[in-house]
């Protein structure tokens, strides 16, 4: 009995000793547990705006509020010089046949009347012929008239044979005086018959197109392309792209001031004659048509210029200094006081700038509004941050 005792007293150290070890490991783990919800309860608050900057000195970027000016609203946009579809008109031949000169060609200057391609051409020869057989026709029906009126004077005829000769003599100028006329509107000349079909220039200009070879074949009217295309290119159109969000700023009758690529220092005035009641699907713009005089002969077709819209009344806009205006991502940008040592950065529509220094701000600012007047230090400054 005596030798049990020890072997139970050692077993029971033995599980007091694991039951310690276990509180003291579920006393370290809730004192863990304590500590991780104790962290968990803290909050780090960060800038989470890019266009929100805080600086330590901002007094070392003076601000100024902006200014509100009448001034005339004006809109740059690009453009491509075309001919006037009313001044262009295109050539063709009434008559088929095959080229045999060319005497005109793309790009050249051309009078009214002067022979741009010769045609040997059937279809005059026939009209010639007809012409030839009708006014044979005609005499013989003369030579009738005249012995019938004879014979009807003498009595040796009725009057029903005499007006059966006259009516014939009739008909047969009729035929002579149609076949003139074909020959005539072919294009060939009565008093020198020839089968070559000179084509002429129908209005004075330049050939903008041709579509026509030395020995090409020219067929009849109604399936003939057009031989060239002459445009009076006197005056011209300019045609520009106009965003949706920016036609409520042109208008029908505004003046617009065009600069070509090919000549920047010179300016030509212009004036806005249509806008398109279509928009691109593609693009979302509308194409705005301006009407150009060009007496120098300066703008040829398919130029590049710059249209430069200026609406017809003066309107109040927001100006600031231009030194306040920083160009970053494809956008210029502006810095708006925010307090608490913070500036918001705030992106622009900008109009054009005055003789003054001062731009125009067509969205993002309004009356009342301050900015810093040097935003690119203040820019350079807030990335350092």
């Amino acid at each position: 009995m005596n030798s049990e005792i020890p072997i139970r007293s050692s077993s029971c150290l033995r599980i007091s000793a694991v039951l310690f070890a276990v509180m003291a490991v579920a006393t370290l783990g809730g004192c863990a547990r304590s500590k991780i919800d104790s962290s968990a309860d803290t909050k780090v608050e960060t800038n989470t705006d890019p266009n929100l900057f805080s600086l330590p000195h901002p007094e070392q970027f003076p601000v100024v509020e902006v200014e509100l000016r009448e001034v005339t609203d004006e809109l740059h946009v690009n453009g491509v010089i075309a001919p006037d579809v009313n001044r262009s008109v295109p050539v063709v031949s009434l008559g088929g046949g095959r080229v045999v000169e060319i005497k005109a060609r793309l790009g050249d200057s051309v009078r009214k009347g002067q022979t741009l391609l010769l045609i040997e051409s059937p279809d005059l020869s026939q009209a010639f012929s007809d012409h030839q057989k009708f006014k044979a026709d005609e005499q013989w029906a003369a030579k009738q008239l005249a012995r019938a009126q004879l014979l009807y004077d003498k009595g040796a005829i009725a009057l029903a044979d005499l007006e059966t000769a006259q009516d014939a003599d009739a008909k047969a100028r009729v035929d002579t005086q149609t076949a003139a006329q074909r020959i005539k509107v072919l294009g060939g000349n009565l008093n020198a018959p020839s089968p070559l079909l000179p084509v002429v220039a129908p209005i004075s200009g330049t050939i903008v197109d041709q579509q026509i070879t030395g020995g090409s074949g020219v067929k009849s009217l109604d399936n003939s392309p057009n031989l060239f295309t002459i445009a009076d290119l006197s005056t011209v159109w300019v045609v520009c792209d106009v965003y949706e969000d920016m036609l409520s700023r042109v208008h029908v009758g505004d003046t617009a001031e065009i600069t070509l690529n090919a000549y920047p220092d010179q300016k030509f005035p212009g004036k806005v004659v249509n806008i398109s009641e279509v928009l691109d699907p593609a693009t979302r713009s509308a194409k705005v048509r301006i009407e150009l005089p060009n007496p120098q002969g300066l703008m040829r077709a398919g130029m590049f210029v710059t249209a430069a819209f200026k609406a017809r009344q003066l309107i109040e806009r927001v100006v600031i200094p231009a030194t306040a205006v920083v160009h970053l991502h494809d956008k210029d940008w502006v810095f708006v006081p925010a307090g608490n040592n913070q500036f918001r950065r705030v992106a622009l529509q900008l109009g054009p700038q005055t003789s003054d220094g001062f731009v125009q701000v067509a969205s993002g600012l309004k009356p009342q509004d301050k900015v810093a007047t040097n935003a690119l230090q203040l820019s350079s400054a807030a990335e350092e941050q």
